[in-house]
């Protein structure tokens, strides 16, 4: 029993060195897939954010909602398309993914984050006119927006006070009309406003897989444009490794890409010196 107990003690102390290292320091969690939506992944990503803000580690949560949206959009027969990873959002469509994202999604991660012990507020993009977008590709996508303006005022202030910002990918046109943002471009812009030291995107794969399906634990520039031009990195993936580039060609420190579906990921990410999954910089 003993040394049990000590083997606890020397995990602990074997994060010791990245706790020192991350204290006070921003990062921007995109959180999606299916670590949003099973129960039991749900309380553990609830308490692992929960650890990083009591070490000292300034969060910022950017969620998703797909599944929970096509739920909804089926229930009412309003058939969805998708162009390269990316949703089609018409005006019906637009008004379904706000209320799913903004009014249910972002209000029950919220409460989940405040029944762990955190302290946590959810907003949109809309709120303080925080995100401001144009239309994607000249409007290509219907209502899918291209962030072009940051202002991180009321996130500074939520931070200074220690209180987490969760955030629905909403954001705000030139004449008030509403725009879906992708998460991972959303949380990208929002970790490059922010100088964040990391931005970590939560997946249902355990990162970007080469032709054999092993996880490529480094990815640059360079090795991403390579792995588009033949093919193996396609679909949802080209989003978020292009949300990633953004992001370290920004002055974020990093971009980790991992699997949501795996217990206490974060941790396993962030703690470890081996990590789980792939790692832009």
């Amino acid at each position: 029993m003993l040394k049990n107990h000590i083997k606890t003690a020397e995990i602990i102390l074997s994060a010791l060195p990245y706790i020192q290292k991350f204290r006070s320091q921003t990062f921007v969690i995109k959180y999606g897939g299916s670590a949003q939506s099973e129960d039991k992944l749900k309380n553990d990503f609830a308490r692992d954010i929960v650890l990083l803000q009591l070490v000292g580690i300034k969060v910022v949560i950017v969620h998703g909602g797909g599944k929970k949206i096509n739920s909804f959009l089926d229930k009412l027969n309003i058939k969805s398309e998708f162009k390269n990873g990316l949703r089609v959002t018409d005006e019906a469509t637009m008004e379904i993914v706000e209320m799913t994202l903004s009014g249910l999604i972002n209000k029950e991660i919220t409460a989940l984050l405040n029944k762990h012990g955190a302290r946590a507020i959810g907003i949109s993009g809309k709120d303080d006119a925080m995100l401001k977008a144009m239309p994607l590709n000249n409007g290509e996508y219907g209502f899918v927006g291209d962030i072009c303006e940051v202002n991180d005022m009321v996130l500074q202030a939520l931070l200074k006070d220690n209180i987490i910002p969760v955030i629905a990918p909403i954001a705000v046109g030139k004449n008030g009309e509403t725009f879906n943002i992708n998460a991972d471009l959303c949380a990208s812009k929002i970790a490059a406003a922010l100088k964040a030291k990391k931005a970590i995107f939560l997946t249902d794969t355990k990162g970007v897989l080469d032709k054999d399906g092993k996880v490529i634990s480094k990815l640059n520039k360079t090795s991403i444009s390579k792995l588009k031009k033949d093919g193996t990195i396609s679909g949802g993936m080209v989003p978020k490794v292009d949300a990633a580039l953004e992001c370290v060609e920004s002055g974020v420190g990093a971009v980790h890409i991992i699997d949501g579906q795996i217990q206490h990921s974060l941790l396993l990410e962030l703690f470890t010196d081996v990590g789980i999954g792939s790692m832009v910089s």
